[in-house]
């Protein structure tokens, strides 16, 4: 058993590769009053252009962006299935349809594409932990080859709260594990409407306190520790941090927030701008909100407006990542710099072309797999940073993380770094450098 108490600190080279200098984004307020508009806030050029300037937002410029080909290829994929928009059916039926993971198998098939055996390598098991309401919710445990142990990642799935589990995100947790070198514990949670708010978030605390309790049965070692989600699960990890350092448990290093659900006003830049989108749209966001909240007031609660909260300070870095097409893009950079401007060391990338749905679909969109190795790397030097052997190196002893950190691994340069392949990147974050070799297999967020 371990023990829940554990105080984070940070190393200077800890705080070398992560830490960014803030950059203005417009929040929007709960109320959508003053909401800005595409054009108000709308950049010449924002697929290769740090935001900088008041109300700049790079999730919306103006006329919608287009798919990479990769990324059309997916949806093409998708609508071929006979997918159903999410929104147009009964969460039963729609729990059923073909998932943007179905459609990335279905083009890895089509074009002979084959797991990375690195990626195939990596073991898994199923648990169970005692959820919130003492009913049995299951867990995945991805470890990588070697002998452990090995740091901790608890992982929790998108879905709205509403669908998916944890066999539609193998691939996301799959790919973190591989490029992170560390035990992945993907986390199931009782799902709305049968177990509306805050279900979901009561399950996620339960299971990060059953996980670092049992860290040793699992090979981990919960003092290299690090929380991360995708969309509703990126909220989800979010809170469970919020949670550990107000409850003064044992605190993740790290926080890794793939296009978090973070505010609840929907009349953002990117919004407006992708409405249609898909696979998520405006309408499949009202339909989440519909189906998992009792009335729709609750969106105001801080576990959902995250944008808003004013009482960020203390919690721990965080590696932001969104998609251009999505309408949660807006809310992710405004969560960025809310987090910035209370202390928190930040890095956020927007990446162009791609949608939500992407960070797990490194096996044919090339975004994707540049994201899970930006991921990966910073995870790495997190775990790199709290391991007792790069701990009591010498002073005058240059480390690993520290080389890592100040070389940008051929990707920095001076003052910042360059955007990856047209990606968005806020300033002086750590770049994803130490790609695992292969792409990632399919997941949907």
């Amino acid at each position: 058993m371990h023990s829940l108490l554990r105080t984070t600190t940070a190393s200077a080279a800890l705080v070398a590769a992560l830490t960014l200098s803030p950059v203005a984004l417009l929040a929007q307020d709960a109320t959508g009053d003053d909401a800005a508009t595409p054009d108000d806030t709308a950049q010449d050029d924002a697929t290769t252009q740090p935001m900088a300037e008041e109300g700049t937002q790079t999730a919306a410029a103006g006329e919608p962006a287009q798919p990479t080909a990769e990324m059309q290829q997916v949806l093409d994929q998708l609508a071929e299935l006979g997918a159903d928009p999410i929104g147009t059916l009964p969460p039963e039926e729609q729990r059923q349809e073909p998932t943007p993971a179905d459609a990335v198998m279905a083009v890895m098939e089509e074009q002979g594409i084959e797991t990375p055996p690195e990626l195939a390598a990596i073991a898994t098991r199923d648990l169970t932990y005692p959820a919130a309401d003492g009913s049995e919710q299951p867990l995945r445990v991805y470890t990588p080859e070697g002998e452990g142990p090995f740091p901790l990642i608890v992982y929790y799935h998108g879905g709205g709260w509403v669908i998916a589990d944890i066999d539609t995100y193998d691939a996301s947790a799959r790919a973190l594990a591989a490029g992170a070198q560390a035990v992945v514990v993907s986390v199931e949670y009782r799902h709305a409407p049968e177990n509306p708010f805050p279900a979901a978030h009561e399950d996620a605390n339960a299971a990060y306190a059953w996980i670092i309790e049992n860290s040793g049965t699992l090979n981990a070692d919960a003092e290299r520790l690090a929380v991360a989600g995708e969309s509703a699960g990126g909220n989800l990890a979010m809170n469970v941090a919020i949670n550990a350092r107000d409850a003064q448990l044992i605190q993740p290093d790290h926080m890794l927030l793939v296009y978090p659900v973070a505010g609840n006003d929907m009349e953002t830049p990117s919004y407006q701008t992708y409405a249609d989108a898909q696979p998520l749209s405006r309408d499949a966001m009202m339909w989440f909100v519909e189906h998992v909240f009792t009335d729709p007031s609750q969106t105001a609660d801080p576990r959902i407006n995250l944008v808003d909260r004013t009482d960020l300070a203390g919690l721990p870095p965080a590696t932001v990542i969104n998609a251009q097409i999505d309408p949660l893009a807006s809310e992710g950079e405004a969560l960025a710099e809310a987090l910035t401007a209370q202390g928190v060391d930040v890095q956020q990338m927007t990446y162009p072309g791609v949608t939500h749905e992407f960070f797990g679909m490194g096996a044919v969109v090339p975004e994707a797999k540049e994201a899970t190795d930006m991921a990966s790397f910073a995870l790495r030097t997190v775990f790199e940073a709290r391991d007792p052997a790069t701990a009591e190196a010498p002073a005058n002893e240059v480390t690993d993380v520290e080389a890592t950190a100040a070389e940008g691994d051929d990707t920095a340069v001076e003052g910042g770094l360059e955007p990856v392949d047209g990606a968005v990147q806020q300033e002086n974050a750590a770049p994803a450098a130490e790609a695992v070799e292969g792409d990632a297999a399919p997941a949907e967020q």
